[in-house]
């Protein structure tokens, strides 16, 4: 449990249905004292939490908040830290889903004796041929497959999305009609969690020792490596990014390609940002449908899925058309009728 709307209408839903439920919420990124937490105090850093906890004791199940700061510290910041620094833009909710939100959380629902586990993500859960498949939304634009396609089968085999065929705005009325009002008009955070000002670079400055010797000015370059003028260090940017790049070259520019070793960030046309292929890491291996359906993926949350081939063998994925914006260090999520069947980190 977030504190948020999704999560908790997901409790009261299940409660409807019979189930026994028990509330967790856990701290991945935060200061605050355990005397902060015994008193309740409402301090920016303990709100959600203690929220959480308040709409469980509302509703009349036990709820627990436990503490995962290490393991989050270990797995996800690291993993954000180490991908940024080598000059890749990682996708920290990814990770935390399949090593925390699942893998933690289902070792702490054995030690509770809890059957499931259930959250608040948009998403389905077919079952075809006896496996568990990962199934998109019944709402397009609320659909979360795409940061949850690192999930196992044995993880989905013990997970309810009790709001996977709900849109948004029925979600907000059941949260009205049970009298959470002011839940039900809370505006959604899109910001990283442990990236609170949303300033990654801020995060990487105050959390990398050395940065200030790793991050240093280079060379904005085109695409024939003719330079064009000087850069703040390579991780201060992102693919497609347009916006601060502190350079007039007298057309639109956007960032096409950075090189960690040398330093080099290529700028070119946003035409230059469409390809054709990827390479990437698999991670979930493919499981194609039997059907023959054709296979479409997405490399961004908010991207249309295209159709595409894949060679697991090569880790190559050819579109059917060229796809805007391709970035190292993301997901491509991988489809068929809707369902997931794979997924990697873009190489």
């Amino acid at each position: 449990m977030s504190g948020g709307i999704d999560s908790t209408v997901s409790a009261m839903l299940l409660l409807e249905q019979g189930y026994e439920v028990v509330g967790c919420t856990f701290r991945t990124f935060d200061s605050m004292k355990e005397s902060c937490l015994a008193r309740e105090k409402g301090c920016c850093s303990i709100e959600s939490i203690m929220e959480a906890k308040h709409n469980a004791e509302r509703m009349g199940f036990e709820h627990h908040i436990v503490d995962f700061r290490d393991i989050f510290r270990r797995c996800v910041i690291q993993n954000f830290i180490d991908e940024y620094m080598s000059g890749r833009t990682p996708n920290p909710c990814v990770l935390c889903n399949s090593t925390i939100k699942w893998g933690e959380m289902l070792r702490l629902a054995d030690e509770l004796g809890c059957d499931y586990i259930a959250t608040g993500h948009y998403a389905r859960i077919v079952q075809r041929d006896g496996h568990h498949y990962l199934a998109a939304a019944a709402d397009t634009h609320k659909d979360q497959t795409y940061f949850l396609w690192m999930l196992t089968e044995e993880q989905l085999s013990r997970t309810f999305f009790p709001l996977g065929g709900l849109t948004k705005d029925h979600v907000r009325e059941i949260a009205r009609a049970h009298g959470y009002v002011k839940l039900a008009e809370k505006k959604e955070s899109q910001e990283i969690c442990f990236v609170t000002d949303n300033d990654y670079r801020s995060f990487l400055r105050a959390n990398v020792p050395d940065y200030n010797e790793r991050v240093r000015a280079g060379e904005y370059v085109d695409a024939q490596g003719r330079v064009l003028g000087m850069h703040e260090g390579y991780a201060n940017y992102t693919i497609g990014q347009r916006k601060g790049l502190g350079i007039a070259l007298g057309h639109p520019a956007y960032v096409t390609h950075i090189d960690a070793e040398t330093n080099r960030v290529t700028l070119g046309t946003n035409e230059d940002l469409y390809v054709s292929s990827l390479t990437f890491r698999a991670v979930n291996p493919l499981r194609l449908l039997k059907d023959g359906s054709p296979l479409t993926a997405k490399v961004r949350y908010r991207s249309q899925a295209v159709q595409a081939t894949v060679s697991e063998k090569t880790g190559s994925l050819s579109f059917s058309q060229p796809v805007w914006g391709v970035t190292p260090g993301q997901s491509v999520v991988l489809y068929q009728d809707n369902l997931v069947v794979g997924g990697g980190i873009i190489v």
